[in-house]
């Protein structure tokens, strides 16, 4: 079993508080989703338990060891942040195929078909540069789970994508989930938000301000 624990975690940027001890338990197989309003600290808690910065206090564990301490990064991370960096002039299959050379844990043939799940042509010789928000969105959420990992975090997925496209990520997900992988999103849509989680975390000023589980019996509010 893969787990997060955050253990009264802390950070603070130019002195000012944008994390403020957030303790919270997650693990394998459930879907957790992060609401609250821009600026209540959805995206530098991801940061955090990606191992992308480290808290100014407290500590997060990943399967029981310290980030920052006893590991760099967690072992097994799939990442979608806000604007994903890719090679303008490679297509989408020769950006992921270069993605999946440093580890190599899939073969062109799993990246093709990865593609292909998330609504693209891994035969079309558009360069990423002449990408759509949507296609480039599509291409981001693909290299966040191509190689399978046991942990798998997605920053805002829905963004740029048409209902078509919301419905794909919600059976991704859905898919990470049953092969027992650790998944957290965010969403600035409550609905979507609460049509793919199984608990959600209501952020609110760097604190987490609720904590409901499914079935979602009441309404949360930002």
């Amino acid at each position: 079993m893969t787990t997060i624990e955050c253990k009264s975690v802390t950070k603070v940027i130019k002195k000012n508080t944008v994390i403020d001890h957030i303790s919270l338990s997650m693990h394998s197989g459930k879907i957790y989703g992060l609401q609250g309003i821009n600026g209540s600290g959805k995206t530098m808690l991801m940061r955090l338990i990606s191992g992308l910065i480290y808290p100014t206090e407290g500590e997060v564990f990943i399967n029981g060891k310290c980030l920052g301490k006893e590991i760099t990064f967690p072992e097994s991370l799939g990442l979608l942040l806000e604007n994903p960096a890719f090679l303008d002039n490679y297509t989408g299959l020769q950006n992921l195929c270069q993605l999946a050379s440093i580890k190599q844990l899939v073969t062109k043939e799993h990246i093709r078909s990865v593609i292909q799940e998330v609504g693209l042509d891994p035969d079309d010789p558009k360069k990423y540069k002449k990408y759509s928000l949507g296609m480039k969105q599509r291409i981001g959420i693909a290299a966040a789970y191509m190689e399978l990992p046991d942990i798998v975090i997605m920053d805002e997925p829905t963004n740029a994508l048409d209902t078509t496209g919301i419905e794909l990520v919600k059976n991704i997900l859905q898919e990470q989930k049953k092969r027992d992988a650790l998944v957290i999103i965010s969403c600035h849509d409550l609905s979507i938000l609460r049509s793919m989680s199984d608990e959600i975390f209501l952020l609110c000023a760097g604190h987490v301000q609720d904590h409901i589980e499914a079935p979602f019996e009441k309404e949360v509010s930002a």
